[in-house]
């Protein structure tokens, strides 16, 4: 997909979401194998910018619009999303149990809630739909998980 096409959805996406009056969002488009991410974003909160990262030989790249609206969803949960953390490190000890199981659960819950919004929010907006199903091609299959395993019946 050329580049003007995918600043054309990252605009649209940032007028969806409402980010576009409130933020200065930079594209930074690659195509970089050594780069193990599809999407990222880095947030300057005191100044308001960020910088959308995508990356064209990511694992998961199929649809930019999706990856799009996803790491722009991440600008806009920040704010929560620091908040938390800050708990996190406020009440745990750095490197105990306690505070490795709180952010475990913490970003496995942040992952998942974003990625049910991006799902809304394409299926309500995009203009692709498509849901990419990278992430799942890797994973074991439903039988091999209980290979190997004795039948206890």
């Amino acid at each position: 997909m050329p580049e003007t096409e995918i600043q054309r959805l990252l605009e649209k996406w940032m007028e969806i979401l409402r980010i576009k009056n409130n933020w200065d969002v930079k594209l930074d488009l690659r195509s970089d194998l050594s780069f193990p991410k599809t999407g990222d974003i880095k947030i300057d909160c005191d100044d308001r910018k960020a910088i959308l990262i995508l990356n064209q030989a990511g694992p998961n790249w199929g649809n930019p619009e999706e990856t799009i609206c996803h790491e722009l969803l991440h600008l806009k949960m920040y704010p929560l999303d620091q908040f938390t953390e800050s708990m996190i490190t406020s009440t745990f000890e750095d490197g105990t149990a306690a505070s490795n199981l709180a952010y475990t659960n913490f970003f496995l819950n942040l992952e998942i809630t974003v990625e049910e919004l991006t799902k809304c929010f394409l299926a309500a907006f995009g203009e692709d739909k498509t849901l990419s199903f990278s992430r799942c091609e890797s994973k074991k299959s439903f039988e091999e998980l209980f290979e190997g395993l004795n039948n206890l019946g």
